[in-house]
């Protein structure tokens, strides 16, 4: 088993969300790392764990989101787990940072919120990401860069999110952790 994969399953053992939709997709995750040794390797082509950020400046007022070349959609920063990862919440910080160009994050290690979604990857084929999600601060007066890896890289405010985003559910679990 890989670093990843022996934290996800300690990190979703220890983590009791408040909503019962959660806390099922929760059992559904550890029922997954329990059947599959390789679902946190982005080579695992039935689905694979992911690890986000809902990066938040601050004053804990706007939500950093990308604007994703192959999705074609504002979505928050994270990604697949590397090698080099040893814990999922260590991933989300990595990946917030790369995609952000930003120094000086710190990542809440407690997650916020779980999604399930399907997309064609890096794999070429369709799949499925089993994304654990995490809040990450950035500290006062990071200015992003934008990566190769988004169109567009900004700040918004987390009442005034795109048009037509489904990151509600992220941003307000991710309000509700900044109000603890």
């Amino acid at each position: 088993m890989s670093g990843p994969h022996t934290d996800t399953l300690r990190t979703l053992g220890e983590w009791r969300p408040d909503d019962p939709q959660q806390e099922a997709l929760r059992h559904a995750f550890l029922t997954m790392l329990d059947a599959r040794s390789d679902v946190c390797l982005r080579a695992c082509a039935p689905g694979h764990v992911t690890s986000s950020a809902a990066l938040v400046d601050a004053a804990g007022e706007h939500v950093m989101l990308t604007l994703h070349p192959r999705v074609g959609r504002w979505l928050q920063l994270g990604g697949h787990c590397e090698a080099e990862d040893t814990t999922l919440a260590g991933a989300a910080l990595r990946e917030a940072a790369e995609e952000s160009g930003m120094d000086g994050l710190t990542v809440d290690p407690v997650p916020i919120h779980l999604d399930v979604h399907p997309i064609t990857c890096s794999l070429g084929t369709p799949t499925r990401h089993f994304d654990v999600r995490f809040v990450v601060r950035a500290p006062a007066g990071a200015r992003p860069t934008r990566s190769a890896e988004s169109l567009d890289l900004r700040w918004w405010p987390l009442d005034a999110l795109p048009a037509g985003s489904d990151l509600a559910p992220l941003v307000a679990a991710a309000r509700a952790r900044l109000a603890e």
